[in-house]
């Protein structure tokens, strides 16, 4: 492949990290959501179980997300990604076998496992094919592949478990299987690991203990790390009794429901690009802020007595800003660690993020259980989205290039951020 088609050929890793998206994420774990009612159903389990089934995901796609982000550094995001969307989709075919909550915990842990796989690297890998001018804009696209799921389960959902009868979520579970196991094949034939001429290749990468080094010694990814946090913990409630507070609490039908959830997906279809954008204009923390800020707002909407007003408002308010949290991240981590850091930088955040998601579905199951309503459920994610705010807020912001292929803060932290990027430059093969 020569230089000019090299850099034309970006254009099909950014469709291929979109479509790995879609699979792994987008239909592995907001699939969910669409099905749980009638797969709550068929397996008996409560809202507390629910919420755990969904904390089983989010484990195994925590665990998986650091792994993965130094394996795509060590051995390049073509491997990777693949790997993961094969075990995802094994996971989805599995969850729709599943007997009983402990095979379908199981199967939802082995799902996210695989999400973690993938989602990191193909996030990350936009920091290689993209300049820092388009970067954030390049992880809003591959970061929209989520809203494109939503686009097509919300209403497919409904209508086939309704026409397939009491095992139709069982269905819904295979088809996302082997959507996601097809796309595990394109990956393998679509996806390079780096244009042509762009240097080193992912073996040639920091050392992982002078990588973590400066990572765990970043103030910048702390902070980064907190709004993370309050993102996962927030949506996840959000997300996963989405159409739960719909049919339960607000007299919606399950069809009504998948609607509005349809509604969602339309809304943020492109919120990952825009926001992208903004964040290539505004800079990552300003970004965030107003992000975090809109959250609030969403959460506190659904949270409140319903209506058809209120939900619908809601609805497009999370869509427009749904998934531009992990884009700018993404991109964030490019800018501050480099290229070639940034899928470990964004496995280290993942952290953070898996964490909140893992707790907060089993919370708000939780609280649901305990005051019979989702609304106790919605406002905790409304002051947890709150925090995101102000820990966005708090964020140095960068500034020029540094030797090492990333942007320093600003200030003393910058200062100290430049002699931690000399240090590991020196210590490096």
């Amino acid at each position: 492949m020569n230089p000019a088609r090299s850099q034309r050929y970006k254009w099909a890793i950014l469709a291929m990290g979109c479509l790995c998206v879609f699979g792994a994420l987008g239909l592995g774990r907001f699939g969910y959501a669409s099905v749980l009612p009638a797969m709550q159903k068929g397996l008996g389990f409560s809202n507390t179980q629910a919420g755990a089934l969904a904390t089983w995901n989010l484990a195994g796609y925590v665990v998986m997300a650091v792994v993965a982000g130094v394996a795509s550094a060590r051995f390049g995001p073509r491997r990777v990604i693949p790997a993961g969307l094969l075990v995802a989709g094994v996971g989805m075919v599995l969850t729709g076998l599943a007997g009983g909550v402990g095979s379908a915990a199981l199967a939802r842990a082995l799902t996210g496992l695989g999400a973690g796989a993938t989602n990191v690297p193909a996030v990350a890998m936009m920091s290689i094919w993209f300049s820092a001018r388009r970067r954030g804009l390049a992880s809003g696209f591959v970061v929209s592949g989520s809203s494109l799921a939503l686009v097509i389960v919300g209403p497919t959902v409904p209508r086939l478990i309704a026409g397939a009868g009491p095992g139709g979520w069982r269905l819904c579970w295979y088809i996302f299987g082997a959507v996601t196991l097809v796309l595990a094949g394109a990956a393998l034939m679509v996806l390079r690991d780096r244009p042509l001429g762009a240097g080193p290749g992912p073996a040639a990468a920091e050392p992982a203990p002078h990588a973590w080094r400066r990572i765990l010694r970043s103030g910048y990814a702390w902070r980064l790390g907190i709004v993370y946090f309050a993102f996962g913990f927030s949506y996840m409630i959000y997300m996963t009794f989405f159409v739960k507070r719909l049919t339960t609490d607000a007299g919606y039908s399950s069809g009504a429901a998948g609607d509005l959830y349809m509604l969602l997906g339309w809304a943020s279809l492109l919120c990952g690009v825009v926001w992208g954008y903004v964040s290539d204009r505004i800079g990552r923390k300003s970004a965030l802020a107003i992000v975090c800020l809109v959250h609030v707002v969403a959460f506190s909407l659904f949270a409140m007595r319903p209506t058809t007003f209120g939900l619908t408002a809601s609805a497009v308010l999370f869509g427009l800003t749904a998934w531009s949290i992990p884009g700018i991240v993404g991109a964030a981590c490019g800018d501050r660690f480099g290229p070639l850091l940034a899928s470990t930088a964004l496995g280290f955040l993942t952290v953070f993020l898996g964490v909140g998601q893992a707790i907060g579905p089993t919370i708000g199951g939780a609280m649901a259980d305990h005051f019979a309503s989702f609304g106790p459920s919605y406002w905790l994610a409304a002051g947890t989205a709150l925090v995101g705010v102000i820990a966005a807020l708090l964020m140095p912001a960068l500034t020029a290039e540094s030797g090492s292929g990333g942007l320093v803060p600003m200030g003393r932290a910058g200062r100290e951020g430049s002699m931690d990027s000399a240090r590991s430059a020196g210590g490096g093969s």
